[in-house]
């Protein structure tokens, strides 16, 4: 809570490795306050954060980060003057603690899954948009992740553009990464997740398979703005 404002109100939600939860909801539903809350930019008021039975609530964001949480934001944030080899090797020395040939591999193996190895050389502040929304994945890779968080990495996307990432994202869950991700391009989540949760003013309105939580007349008049008769 923000003083007297509720962003979080009693969400409750688990995941399993290899399987993938979207997050919808309208603008101001707490859905990046939830995100912060996992990754620890933000301390929740009470209630626990626990990754594979591990009480995560105490620890910061980097402990996080080393025991197993991976995190791309909404708007792009790389290491501009480094490049796109160096933003990737960034994530698996000082996220999944590796160092040499192994930080090397990694970093080399995370631009190979994302379609970046033919631009590794490159400024990371020189790429267009869709390369950037790679760069955010193949970082937050790097770092080994047993759980991706996904903060609307297919907004801003072109048609043509969305399908290629769809594939990895399906790809990650089907190699066991458990897989958080807020989206408001409704197709792409719709062929990833297994479930969908939908928020309103911090609070769960729905979780459950995703075609019936947008069948829902609630989240319909919630989340698209329709009015349900």
């Amino acid at each position: 809570r923000f003083g007297a404002l509720v962003v979080a109100d009693r969400v409750c939600l688990e995941l399993p490795r290899g399987q993938a939860l979207g997050i919808i909801g309208p603008n101001g539903a707490g859905k990046t306050t939830l995100f912060n809350l996992i990754s620890g930019n933000l301390r929740p008021r009470s209630g626990t954060i626990r990754l594979e039975g591990r009480d995560l609530t105490p620890m910061s964001v980097q402990a996080r980060c080393a025991a197993g949480i991976g995190r791309t934001w909404q708007i792009p944030h790389p290491f501009a003057r480094m490049t796109v080899y160096e933003n990737a090797l960034v994530g698996a020395v000082f996220g999944a603690g590796l160092r040499d040939r192994d930080a090397a591999r990694r970093a080399g193996e995370v631009l190979e899954r994302t379609g970046l190895s033919d631009k590794a050389e490159r400024l990371a502040g020189s790429l267009p948009l869709l390369d950037r929304k790679r760069l955010e994945l193949a970082r937050a890779l790097a770092t080994e992740p047993a759980l991706l968080l996904l903060d609307e990495i297919a907004g801003g996307l072109s048609e043509h553009e969305t399908p290629a990432l769809i594939g990895t994202i399906r790809s990650l869950r089907e190699d066991g990464v458990a897989i958080l991700w807020i989206e408001h391009v409704v197709h792409a989540l719709m062929a990833v997740v297994d479930r969908l949760l939908a928020l309103n003013f911090g609070a769960v309105v729905m979780q459950g398979e995703p075609a019936a939580v947008m069948a829902s007349d609630e989240v319909r008049a919630i989340y698209m703005g329709m009015e349900v008769r």
